[in-house]
């Protein structure tokens, strides 16, 4: 392509970046290692809205511009932040012993630790994500997890892509869900004091008779089980019967 400096360029710089060692220049003092290493731990202690290349500069005691000469802008900051977690991911080994559910389950719980312990990875994330170091181990570990099935590469894949879909909507929304039950134990009774007369006034059981009742009794179950993430295996568990469906197609 001449002039200009199309897509296709800048993928190609991206990657460049994302497989050569990090400290490949040798130069004393801010390296890109330390970059995307600060980067990270600004986005686990303050969340996704505290990345931008002033602060981490800040954190490195530094000027921003003197990040530039390694890292070109913040989109490859992130994606170089995604990778390095995607790569330092600890995962649980699918023994080919154990049957194709209980591999996916390691899969998927995995994942979901993964983006529990970065969570900013679910806004912050390319999508799709470049095909970084950390990126192709994972994706050939997970694709393991499907060893003996007799599904085709496509099928594979999208079975595949359909866990991690789930896994990381479910994901967000425990976080969710986490943050939502911090306000109200934080509020204690002035929640309830404040918040249960409006919906009493405007929820009548009458015109909702289900979502009231099984509503308040899915509530009550999930309340003393003290389990904010049991959405979670029970869709994992439909996800799965899904892929069971498909792979005994395929062996028929």
């Amino acid at each position: 392509m001449a002039g200009g400096s199309g897509a296709a360029e800048q993928e190609a710089r991206l990657l460049e970046l994302l497989w050569r060692p990090r400290d490949a220049d040798g130069r004393p003092g801010i390296s890109t290692a330390r970059i995307v290493t600060a980067g990270i731990a600004l986005a686990d202690a303050e969340g996704a809205d505290a990345v931008s290349m002033r602060r981490v500069a800040a954190q490195l005691g530094s000027a921003a511009m003197s990040l530039y000469t390694h890292v070109p802008d913040k989109a490859a900051l992130v994606a170089l932040m995604s990778d390095e977690v995607l790569l330092g991911m600890a995962v649980t080994e699918p023994a080919f012993g154990a049957g194709w559910r209980e591999r996916l389950r390691l899969v998927a719980g995995d994942n979901r630790d993964l983006l529990t312990r970065h969570p900013w990875l679910l806004r912050l994330q390319p999508s799709p994500p470049p095909l970084g170091p950390g990126l192709l181990a994972k994706y050939e570990w997970e694709l393991s997890a499907f060893h003996g099935l007799g599904l085709s590469a496509t099928e594979r894949d999208s079975c595949l892509t359909l866990v991690l879909q789930f896994v990381r909507a479910a994901t967000a929304e425990a976080i969710a869900a986490r943050m939502r039950a911090a306000v109200r134990e934080a509020e204690g009774e002035r929640w309830s004091a404040t918040v249960g007369p409006v919906l009493a006034r405007y929820v009548d059981e009458d015109e909702y008779p289900l979502a009231t009742r099984i509503g308040a009794e899915a509530g009550a179950v999930a309340e003393r089980l003290g389990d904010p993430d049991g959405a979670h295996g029970f869709g994992l568990e439909r996800v799965l019967d899904g892929v069971a469906a498909l792979v005994a197609r395929s062996r028929t």
